[in-house]
């Protein structure tokens, strides 16, 4: 049998695989496929056109392949995955099938690309964090009809919490101006690196990468030559109370740049998925990606449940083509995923730069948040505050940001709890009566964003918790409904409170070991015990599956 086969290619090499060391870098030119082989395989004699494997090279050879890189995508996992590049010419559909009958593949799929997920626009000079409608709406908003408090009532919520610089926000996107006095000292640091010794000193395989890194150009430098990624960063995390340009949600987090978005607004699955495992693997509690693909992906999906396995919120953009169009990753499981609204609180349709526009709906919208007429800082210029953007890329920021503010406030927080948290907090019926019915609906999610209301949620639940709260077993929490309570020895008592102080249960237990509860509405929910002569406590979420 003949074999004929392409691959197309993601990168970053890693110098603790010395077998694999190739003569040049994969262009964007001509066909890129991604190819993932089993972890039993061996491979040998491989080279910058050879894997190693005498079947695929077969079919490579045979499609003229071009070159090869190996995508070390976690220094932590020894995966076999590769980015093969192939001339234009050649049918591409046919190589997938013939790589598709190898047994020793686990999946082979094109290098799909992302567009990033917002448009700049500009206006201007006038008052700076007036401007910041999402934050404080005051019903004046001079570009857009407005509302009278449709914002996401940020002033209440840094009453609680400005954040905290021990939480990372990893920000997935075209690079950020790193010379931008609103960043000043939140750019986050590998501080296992050394700076300009041009020496891996972390041993992952990346020179220098002490701000970050660039996988587009595959270097240690960032910095951003679209704006997108600038605007973003400065929503979640540009300084405040400085006297200077806008205020970020977060304060005082961490901000882990990691480039994929070319100069033409293009992002490769390879380039994300390696940042992906990049930001878990050094230590972000946040990530945002602002980018979306309409290609399903193994690759992708691994790295996102790489992600929120390990314990790191995952928050991603709808995008705007105003329709039912599935985009990725806002749509694979787990991810917070964001639409976006106006001033005037009703979903973004159209967009300030396309009327053709308009934020995207479906069964996997999360909340929506403010996303249209986002003034921010500008990746050119350092006192140029007069740049804005519009898209649901300025809406998931503003949850990723919330998402570092939680957890400013209780570190111990899961991403599936903030989940929870978010939406069940979220302001439901703010838009159109026809699209934002009560409850969960395709078009709002479970509403608008709400800050204030989020943070309200785990501050009311943790004044109610105490010491012993170990002895309280609980399982599984979170639930969708059904969870079961081990009751600790001379337990008499169960009580079942929301996060408003209202009793929903309330029973004797009567020397019960355990008892199974049912709650059939989402939140965030107190269980108090009385066992002998004290209380003890422990919070459960209660979120549902679509």
């Amino acid at each position: 049998m003949k074999y004929r086969i392409i691959l197309i290619l993601i990168l970053l090499i890693y110098p603790v695989f010395n077998a694999f060391t190739f003569a040049q870098l994969i262009d964007e030119s001509g066909h890129r496929v991604i190819i993932k082989l089993k972890n039993d395989v061996v491979l040998e004699n491989s080279n910058h056109i050879q894997i190693g494997h005498h079947d695929i090279d077969v079919i490579s050879k045979y499609y003229n392949i071009t070159a090869i890189k190996r995508i070390d995508l976690s220094i932590k996992n020894n995966l076999f995955v590769f980015l093969l590049q192939f001339p234009a010419e050649i049918d591409v559909n046919r190589l997938l099938d013939e790589y598709n009958q190898l047994d020793d593949i686990d999946y082979v799929e094109l290098d799909y690309q992302s567009i990033g997920g917002g448009i700049q626009g500009f206006n201007p000079n006038d008052s700076y964090f007036d401007r910041q409608w999402g934050l404080k709406n005051q019903g004046n908003f001079s570009l857009s009809p407005a509302v009278l408090g449709a914002d996401i009532e940020m002033e209440n919520a840094w009453d609680i919490t400005q954040g905290s610089e021990n939480v990372v926000v990893a920000i997935i996107d075209s690079g950020v101006n790193l010379n931008h006095p609103e960043l000043a000292g939140r750019i986050w640091q590998n501080n296992q690196e050394v700076a300009g010794n041009n020496f891996d000193d972390d041993n992952n395989g990346l020179v220098d990468d002490v701000f970050g890194w660039d996988f587009v150009s595959e270097d240690n430098n960032p910095t951003d030559d679209l704006g997108h990624g600038t605007n973003i960063a400065g929503i979640v995390g540009a300084n405040g109370n400085n006297s200077l340009g806008y205020t970020g949600i977060d304060m005082y987090c961490k901000l882990m740049i990691l480039k994929v978005l070319n100069e033409n607004n293009i992002a490769y699955y390879s380039w994300q998925s390696s940042a992906i495992y990049y930001a878990v693997d050094n230590g972000a509690n946040v990530i945002n990606i602002s980018i979306g693909g309409t290609s399903i992906s193994n690759l992708m999906e691994d790295a996102v449940q790489y992600a929120i396995n390990n314990n790191v919120v995952v928050v991603a953009c709808m995008m705007n083509t105003n329709s039912y169009d599935t985009y990725y990753p806002a749509a694979y499981d787990g991810v917070i995923a964001v639409g976006s609204t106006d001033p005037n609180d009703v979903r973004s349709e159209p967009f300030f730069w396309d009327q053709n526009s308009g934020s995207n709906f479906g069964d996997h919208i999360s909340v929506v948040a403010p996303g249209n007429y986002i003034y921010g800082l500008s990746y050119e210029s350092n006192t140029n505050y007069n740049t804005y953007w519009g898209g649901t890329s300025q809406a998931a920021p503003a949850v990723a940001a919330v998402s570092s503010l939680l957890l400013s406030v209780d570190p111990s927080l899961t991403p599936s709890e903030i989940k929870s948290i978010l939406e069940n907090s979220a302001e439901d019926q703010v838009g159109a009566a026809s699209e934002d019915i009560q409850g969960w609906d395709q078009y709002y999610g479970h509403g608008r964003l709400n800050a204030y209301n989020a943070l309200q949620m785990i501050v009311v639940a943790n004044e109610e918790l105490e010491t012993q709260e170990e002895e309280l077993i609980i399982f599984p929490n979170p639930s969708t409904s059904n969870f079961t309570i081990v009751y600790p020895p001379q337990t008499t008592k169960v009580t079942i409170f929301n996060t408003l102080g209202q009793i929903i249960l309330d029973k004797e237990i009567n020397n019960k070991f355990d008892d199974e509860i049912t709650i059939n509405n989402q939140g965030t929910y107190i269980i108090q015990l009385k066992v002998r002569d004290k209380f003890i406590y422990k919070k459960i979420i209660i979120f549902k599956r679509r």
